[in-house]
């Protein structure tokens, strides 16, 4: 021990505590005595008076070590002293099943109210706006929960979100109302093609104004129907306004959506309007409207359901994405001033084919809810024979009409080959 306490070339260690006869005493190594511990000596500090510690989770991965920095909730007491307290084991889990939830491999049979949490903290974190793994980890939930996650979708003028997220809009099952307005879409574009599909046969409410539609897109998204009884057949309102290349033929597509309740064709390209009016009225019961009709105010389709706040991170992306094109204004107005160029703006344009429709007149129409006819006992029992012939009579021509059409109109060349291509 004397070697040790008196060695040159030994480092300082600090001094060194020995407990003796129950007491404590410090070896003083200069001296290399022994001297009792009073209540005068200054305790000894382990660490300086700046020292501070770091409350490191993981040391060899700093980004683990940042994402779970919310294990703990800080907070001030009254006289200002930062309090921490851990959270519980089950927010613990949400939070790293929705950092991870792309690696999910299904949902279904899960409980919708923890889904619920679960999506909304995977929402906070915006993993359904990357690229992959949002689309991956949205289709999960989408599978397992349908209409849950949304059941009304509106796009309404927002044909960039449509561009950058088809894919992900294409994964929603069992909508009731999906509005396309003003998304200038055509023919040709896959979203239509989408329709038609057995995912979307829940739409009741699809709103399709100022679509740059036509008669061949009327064809191409009515021929499931048509001829295999499939698609839109459960469809209740339609909105196909401001479609000036729609005709007489288009609509004649449409008379195969026989739950058809409502029907906005104003501002398209009909040649004999009256002709038309009676088919509608005749074939699937549909009566014109002089006043317009509150189902066409684009005020009832709201994008409602889980994924509300997922659809407006995607267009806050979107508009992100335009927003260097904005330095930009500036020149196209030096421009048109001085005549080198003739654009014109989407908002302005869709408010000229608005005012067009108007002045050409409103061609809205609704079913009519057939009154409830209550006649005496006596004459229903004399002209009950009658009224069983005119049933029988009406449905053999209502099956012939049927018959005919499906010769006439369905089983076409162009139907097949459409058909092909689902």
């Amino acid at each position: 021990m004397s070697y040790w306490l008196h060695s040159e070339s030994h480092l300082d260690t600090g001094p060194i505590y020995v407990r003796e006869n129950g007491k404590l005493h410090v070896v003083n190594q200069g001296a290399g005595g022994i001297q009792h511990v009073t209540s005068k000596t200054r305790p000894f500090r382990l660490f300086s008076r700046g020292f501070s510690v770091e409350l490191c989770m993981n040391r060899e991965d700093d980004r683990a070590r940042r994402q779970r920095t919310d294990h703990f909730i800080f907070t001030y007491t009254k006289e200002g002293n930062l309090r921490y307290s851990a959270k519980s084991l089950f927010s613990l889990v949400l939070g790293y099943i929705s950092d991870n939830v792309d690696h999910i491999d299904s949902l279904i049979g899960f409980p919708e109210q923890i889904a619920e949490k679960l999506f909304s903290a995977a929402e906070a974190r915006q993993k359904f706006t990357e690229p992959v793994t949002g689309l991956r980890a949205l289709q999960k939930f989408t599978e397992a929960y349908g209409s849950l996650v949304l059941c009304s979708l509106c796009l309404r003028n927002r044909y960039l979100v449509i561009s950058e997220k088809l894919e992900e809009i294409k994964s929603f099952r069992e909508l009731t109302c999906l509005d396309l307005s003003c998304c200038k879409l055509g023919d040709e574009h896959e979203l239509l093609e989408h329709l038609t599909k057995e995912a979307l046969s829940s739409v009741k409410q699809l709103l399709l104004k100022d679509n740059s539609l036509s008669d061949a897109g009327l064809r191409r998204m009515t021929a499931p129907v048509r001829v295999l009884k499939k698609g839109l057949e459960n469809l209740l309102v339609l909105d196909l306004s401001c479609n000036p290349k729609i005709t007489d033929v288009g609509i004649g597509y449409l008379l195969s959506f026989k739950k058809l309740n409502c029907l906005d064709i104003s501002g398209t390209g009909l040649k004999d309007v009256n002709a038309v009016i009676k088919r509608l009225q005749m074939q699937i019961g549909l009566v014109h409207s002089e006043v317009p009709l509150k189902e066409f105010d684009h005020s009832n389709c709201k994008t409602e359901g889980w994924a509300e706040q997922t659809v407006l991170q995607w267009e806050q992306a979107a508009m992100e994405a335009i927003k260097p094109q904005d330095d930009l204004r500036s020149r196209a107005a030096t421009l048109r001033f001085y005549g080198k160029t003739h654009r014109i703006e989407e908002v302005v344009k869709c408010k000229l084919v608005e005012a067009e429709t108007k002045a050409s007149g409103n061609l809205q129409f609704y079913k009519e809810k057939a009154p409830n006819c209550h006649l005496p006992l006596k004459k229903e029992a004399v002209g009950s024979h009658e009224l069983k012939n005119n049933k029988k009579r009406a449905l053999a021509e209502q099956e012939s009409e049927r018959t005919s059409k499906q010769k006439h109109l369905c089983l076409t060349v162009e139907d097949w080959d459409l058909l092909n291509t689902y």
